[in-house]
């Protein structure tokens, strides 16, 4: 099946104009805010304009793919139809069945940690009739519970959400024509100095996200976060860039406002091994005008990373 990736390239924006935005903080939030929802409603439309049955949603790391999942399945369900999101983490194989690493360590990362034949048979079912009986994996066990949940979608949309919903080993061609459309989740901004040259990189970005996401409910210290760092981002060319140019749709998961957020977060990190990477990134942030969390919309995409309002996350 050949698909068209419908994407203009990333935006590079000045840091001054940042800068000049945070001046009315308010407004500033407000419009970074709107854009995203005219982008979800976009995508939605997108959807119901291709009558589709299921939505194949992937990204890179803290790109917010669950949030915009969900985001995705209520704007659905509030045009009448119904919706619902299933996510690919609960099709892990589970310990002790995972595929080994060349070092002998489990490999959580490559397409066949998931019950693949499982998946397949769900998505087939979702075509045909929009509903499938969904696994339910458990984290704290690492294991499969052996409950399933009711995934209904009948006569609206499913989100199928994770790193390989892009993946051609999921046999989503092998559906009947039409039924799905590949939307990839990502931020397509990056901020440059006033010679020009780029100051922060959507990596960057995402990384801030991760740490702060790790710190604050994950129990993982900087460390932790900025070691496993490399290893994620192969991951991500590996098994997402690898197959981004299925997507029949880009949705930009940006918010300009949020630079001026993360050094408030990443000053209050430690770290030993990494403390270097570490104040380079807070460098990076340390250039933008500081904005308090508390400025963020109780239902904003970045309460993902930063925790609700008047929590963890103030």
């Amino acid at each position: 099946m050949t698909h068209v990736l419908k994407t203009p390239p990333k935006r590079l924006v000045g840091c001054e104009l940042i800068a000049l935005a945070a001046r009315s903080e308010q407004d500033f939030v407000a419009v970074c805010e709107q854009r995203y929802h005219d982008r979800l409603d976009a995508a939605v439309e997108a959807a119901l304009a291709r009558k589709v049955q299921i939505i194949m949603l992937t990204g890179p790391s803290a790109a917010g793919k669950t949030t915009t999942a969900h985001k995705l399945a209520e704007r659905i369900a509030a045009r009448g139809l119904r919706s619902a999101v299933m996510s690919l983490d609960d099709f892990f194989v589970g310990e002790g069945r995972y595929p080994k690493q060349p070092d002998g360590s489990d490999d959580y990362e490559c397409v066949e940690s998931l019950d693949l034949p499982l998946l397949r048979a769900c998505l087939r079912s979702l075509a045909e009739t929009g509903v499938c009986e969904a696994p339910v994996f458990s984290f704290l066990t690492q294991r499969p519970t052996g409950q399933t949940r009711t995934i209904d979608a009948r006569g609206g949309i499913a989100i199928v959400e994770g790193l390989h919903a892009f993946n051609p080993a999921l046999a989503v061609d092998e559906l009947p024509a039409g039924t799905a459309l590949h939307l990839y989740a990502g931020l397509r901004e990056e901020y440059a100095a006033a010679d020009g040259s780029r100051v922060l990189a959507t990596r960057d970005i995402r990384l801030a996200r991760r740490l702060t996401r790790d710190m604050l409910f994950r129990g993982h210290d900087a460390d932790f976060t900025l070691r496993l760092w490399p290893h994620v981002c192969a991951s991500e060319d590996k098994y997402i860039k690898a197959f981004k140019n299925r997507a029949d749709l880009v949705l930009d998961t940006s918010f300009s406002y949020e630079v001026c957020l993360w050094e408030n977060y990443t000053q209050k990190m430690h770290a030993a091994a990494h403390a270097a990477r570490l104040r380079e990134l807070c460098g990076r942030f340390a250039a933008f005008p500081p904005l308090p969390g508390a400025v963020v919309p109780a239902d904003s995409l970045l309460r993902e990373f930063i925790g609700a309002a008047n929590g963890n996350g103030s």
